[in-house]
């Protein structure tokens, strides 16, 4: 696989039932090139254990539901608690803009909204993978 055509977990911490934009970006993702796991609705410690099994990049996080900020920062926790610092979070989903800037202090490498371009996500997975990461 190369560089600008990651490996990504697609997930749903929690148990929102809405798939659609998770499914399109599974799909966007995957037409472009990149290795996608669906991991579909999972807690936050089996979406840090899917990405520790499945050696990723980049594990994407759909939320359509209240409780987000707790689910990410649940989510970033458990990846830490692996030694996984290394794997960037991509957030998407009805995340309300004034929560942005708050996950990304946690460590969420960008939040996605509803409408956003499926070309503009791709873009961005395609050029972080191309950065160094610690």
């Amino acid at each position: 696989m190369q560089p600008n055509n990651p490996k990504v977990l697609m997930a749903k911490p929690g148990l929102d039932g809405h798939w659609r934009g998770i499914l399109v970006v599974s799909m966007a993702l995957r037409d472009a090139g990149m290795e996608v796991v669906y991991g579909g609705n999972m807690t936050p410690q089996e979406i840090a254990e899917a990405a520790a099994q499945e050696d990723v990049q980049f594990v994407g996080l759909s939320l359509l539901s209240p409780g987000h900020m707790r689910l990410i920062s649940e989510t970033l926790d458990a990846l830490r608690e692996r030694a996984m610092e290394h794997v960037m979070v991509v957030a998407g989903g009805t995340i309300p803009e004034e929560d942005v800037p708050r996950l990304k202090t946690l460590g969420v490498a960008k939040v996605f909204g509803p409408g956003s371009p499926l070309e503009d996500i791709v873009a961005f997975f395609r050029q972080s993978a191309c950065q160094p990461r610690d």
